[in-house]
């Protein structure tokens, strides 16, 4: 911040923008609304004293407005909404205040950055997204399916559904009534083609996974057991750079792995895990830390995705298998719910996943 003339708070909405500035060498504080384009806040921002320094919080409204200033070599930083602070006795607010508090924080050094993904790392992360949310649509999709069958008294009779025994068995089904008939037709044609786009999306991601800058982290993350392709490559996208974590445990504490604390004087209570940052990863790790229960080994596929791995890596996969299956033993023969000795296994396989992906 040494030399900054003005500092800057925007408090960005679609349609409308707030801003906040204070000049240091004045004294001064003005403030200014705009509608839902930036070019007119970039021309604000220019027009004031430089150097500037600014800031808004992440949101919904992406990173358009940090772009456009970079573009015009203007300092805009994207701060994280959950670590600003706020008095908790304000019970008053508008956008023209939370404007002001955040030019006034920024200008303190109370505000937490992000880290702002390059373009293309961005648009591969909202293909990863895309796939996801096409996979919780066609488990809804696939549950009207089974419920509207069970309505007329309709169970498969084998354990395992969505099979090509069961899909057999599905087309098989008629009813009396045309609308039901016409109902349960259109919610199967519906599965699927939720199938079909699911899978184009699998086949698009697996050969994206190779080809940008992400390729040398998941091929890394892929050395681990529970990890294939498409899992390997949302974490590396929903982390980022692993290196921005001075420590694993800062990794972990960021995916929302930790317990709660609650401490006053001599009283101490720890709760549930935060369930803070990327709930996508999050869920992945701990889908992967169910891997870890049976006892230490390398099939023919792990082993496939190991080859041409540098050996400290592989030193560090290995390592964990051995350590997180151990955990879950140790755990289990505790008393701990599988749930919560599972969860523990993920927040030490993501501390090992920071160890092979920011290692030399």
């Amino acid at each position: 911040m040494t030399g900054t003339m003005t500092f800057a708070g925007l408090d960005v909405h679609a349609r409308s923008t707030h801003a906040a500035a204070l000049d240091i060498g004045t004294g001064e504080l003005r403030r200014a609304r705009f509608g839902a384009d930036s070019e007119t806040v970039i021309a604000w921002l220019q027009a004031l004293p430089q150097p500037l320094q600014a800031c808004y919080e992440a949101g919904p409204t992406g990173f358009a407005l940090y772009r456009a200033a970079e573009a015009a070599g203007l300092r805009v930083e994207v701060v994280a909404p959950s670590k600003t602070p706020r008095a908790s006795g304000d019970r008053i607010k508008s956008d023209r205040k939370d404007a002001e508090l955040l030019c006034r924080l920024l200008l303190a050094g109370q505000l937490k950055s992000i880290t702002v993904p390059s373009p293309s790392f961005e648009a591969a992360r909202h293909l990863t997204r895309a796939r996801e949310q096409v996979r919780s649509d066609l488990m809804r999709c696939r549950h009207r399916v089974s419920k509207l069958l069970l309505l007329h008294g309709r169970v498969y009779p084998r354990p395992t559904a969505w099979t090509k025994a069961h899909r057999g068995w599905l087309e098989q089904q008629r009813f009396d009534e045309p609308a039901t008939e016409l109902a349960y037709l259109d919610t199967l044609a519906a599965v699927d083609g939720l199938v079909a786009r699911k899978a184009a999306l699998d086949e698009r991601l697996s050969r994206l996974a190779g080809e940008g800058e992400w390729s040398p982290t998941v091929a890394r993350l892929r050395c681990f057991r529970g990890l294939d392709t498409l899992t390997a490559l949302v974490l590396a996208l929903e982390i980022g750079d692993f290196a921005r974590f001075q420590r694993p445990a800062k990794l972990a504490s960021w995916l929302g792995l930790v317990p709660a604390l609650d401490q006053s004087g001599e009283s101490l209570r720890q709760g549930a895990i935060t369930k803070t940052g990327s709930s996508y990863a999050r869920r992945l790790l701990v889908e992967a830390a169910w891997h870890y229960r049976p006892r230490p080994g390398a099939g023919q596929a792990l082993a496939a995705r190991r080859a041409g791995q540098p050996a400290h890596v592989l030193q560090i996969a290995q390592r964990a298998q051995g350590r997180l299956h151990r955990l879950h033993q140790r755990l289990r023969a505790r008393g701990k719910p599988a749930n919560v000795a599972t969860v523990a296994v993920a927040r030490e396989l993501a501390c090992f996943l920071w160890a092979a992906a920011v290692a030399p």
